[in-house]
């Protein structure tokens, strides 16, 4: 078997010393060089962990050895490269200051070469054997401890009995995967080594313990100090923004506060990553701090996620009704099909539990078909009872808009049950316009050929854009009158309501009022001419069973 040459630095900044060094060493070894310490850092910043050892020169222009070994100490992944001083000084003092400054041995100019070589091969032996013994408590790529390293790091400390109050910090770089992706896996391991290195540095006020356990996740166990935290996340995510790449860098931190020394260090650790958790995704948090209340959370959200699958196979999800009324005639004119779920322990659940959890999973692609199936089976079983076609609205979600064969999905399933698609409202949110204009109006067109009737739901809640309403061919428009609730003038308020309906009005659209509940907001809806409306003044969402009971008997 043919072992595979060590790879060592040569830094001096005498060409002859370094042509000197390379043929001594190059049968045994591959010798790359560098002429100042400036690029000595430069090469093991970006090839660190390749160097079996460097032979570093002391006085050199640029950056001399002193401050090369200084830089090397501080950086994950490099501090543990063997280092072997090369100089013409021959005082004990530099020999001293050398060693003290993390070099591992030192020899001096001239050079005999089976002196070196033997010095250099036991160097680099006694390191690997030490790496060997230790390769389950470092990290190999940064130099940061591995999780059972700093976990026994952990451990040690708190046995101290010491009376010093610590905190457990988890740090998370935001959306590293794409990172990866775009800028490939070495660029990416460049960039944990130097998120590490800046981690080490933060917390070294504080007495930091640093770990690296996965991928992009780090561990800090240290002292606690009054606002570090964030003042930590500050200055990273500062420095970050100089990364040399175009994509933004941004680290999420998570902290859990040590009160009671008896909790596993596993366990602290894992809190520390829900905290991480919850401040992941939000723009203005950059840190989050461990309570019970995220944890249960997130337990709900596990809980919710485990059971959903199950839940549908055995018919747990309802459907639900909600009457609309026309204003002109106050008689019922069409219903919106709303999901409820009945959980066997949980009892009835409020949609708000589990729809944004669906929505973060994936699952209410799946959902929207059971509501999509079972509002046309109502339709058409209320048909062939009652021989009137009562036109159902059910909700498209913005999940739903990346389907490229939804316009087929639901075409198949009006037809299946002996409907015209105009029988089957869509309702899609104006967020699923500022999150993707182009795909949703490619969508919506593609419906609207078909012949379904599209609802724009939720109008004046969020973002509203005039562009959307030019933008997307929709039928109708429905008003949250939640709109009214919002601080203000209520005149203005109402004011800016009426116009928005005559807008409507001039660009051919259907006005349907949601989330009405009071009688003097039908009188001032009627002054509007409002076409319909939908709420608690007239009814709640309600079980199939009643809405035929109440609508149609």
């Amino acid at each position: 078997m043919i072992e595979l040459k060590r790879t060592v630095l040569v830094v001096d900044d005498q060409k002859l010393n370094r042509e000197i060094l390379h043929d001594i060493l190059e049968d045994e070894y591959v010798v790359v060089c560098a002429g100042n310490g400036q690029e000595a850092m430069d090469i093991l910043m970006e090839k660190g962990k390749k160097f079996a050892a460097v032979l570093l020169d002391i006085l050199m222009p640029v950056m001399d050895g002193y401050e090369v070994m200084e830089k090397m100490q501080k950086t994950p992944g490099l501090s543990e490269i063997p280092i072997l001083v090369t100089s013409q000084i021959i005082e004990k003092e530099y020999e001293l200051k050398a060693l003290n400054m993390g070099a591992s041995d030192f020899v001096s100019k001239p050079f005999n070469g089976e002196i070196l070589k033997k010095r250099l091969y036991n160097l680099i032996q006694m390191h690997e054997s030490a790496a060997a013994v230790g390769v389950m408590e470092r990290d190999n790529l940064t130099g940061l401890y591995s999780k059972e390293g700093f976990c026994c790091r952990m451990k040690e400390v708190l046995k101290s009995g010491q009376d010093i109050l610590y905190d457990v910090i988890a740090v998370d770089i935001e959306h590293f995967k794409l990172f990866n992706d775009t800028y490939g896996v070495d660029e990416g391991d460049r960039l944990l080594r130097y998120v590490a290195y800046k981690i080490v540095a933060e917390s070294e006020r504080c007495n930091g313990i640093c770990a690296r356990v996965y991928a992009d996740q780090f561990l800090i166990f240290l002292e606690r100090q009054e606002g570090y935290a964030i003042g930590m996340v500050n200055n990273i995510n500062r420095i970050m923004e100089n990364y040399p790449l175009d994509m933004k860098i941004h680290v999420k931190m998570g902290v859990y506060e040590v009160h009671d020394g008896t909790v596993p260090v596993n366990s602290m650790c894992d809190r520390a990553f829900i905290a991480v958790k919850a401040a992941k995704g939000h723009y203005e948090n950059d840190v989050a701090y461990y309570d019970d209340s995220i944890r249960e959370k997130l337990l709900l959200e596990q809980q919710i996620g485990d059971d959903m699958v199950h839940a549908l196979r055995n018919e747990q999800f309802n459907v639900y009704f909600q009457p609309k009324y026309d204003l002109t005639t106050g008689e019922m004119a069409g219903a919106e099909a709303l999901v409820r779920w009945q959980h066997p322990t949980k009892g009835f659940m409020s949609p708000k539990e589990f729809i944004p959890i669906f929505e973060k999973n994936g699952f209410i692609t799946e959902l929207d078909m059971f509501v999509w199936n079972k509002g046309c089976n109502y339709i058409a079983d209320w048909q062939k009872k009652y021989g009137v076609t009562v036109p159902v609205s059910v909700n498209v979600s913005r999940k739903d808009i990346y389907k490229q064969n939804l316009p087929e999905i639901l075409k198949e399933i009006v037809e299946e049950n002996g409907l015209k698609p105009e029988n089957l409202h869509l309702e899609i949110t104006e967020s699923a316009y500022t999150e993707n204009p182009e795909q949703l109006i490619l969508i919506v067109e593609q419906l609207k050929k078909e012949g379904f009737i599209i609802e724009m739901d939720d109008f004046g809640s969020g973002y509203s854009s005039l562009n959307m309403l030019a933008e997307l061919p929709i039928d109708v428009l429905k008003l949250d009158m939640k709109f009214l609730q919002n601080k203000g003038e209520q005149s203005k308020i109402e004011n800016i309501m009426s116009s928005i309906v005559e807008l409507a009005k001039k660009i051919n659209l259907f006005v349907i009022a949601e989330g009405v509940e009071m009688e003097k907001q039908i009188s001032m809806l009627k002054s509007m001419k409002c076409d319909m409306v939908q709420g608690y003044y007239y009814a709640k969402p309600m079980p199939a069973a009643q809405f035929e009971k109440m609508c149609l008997q």
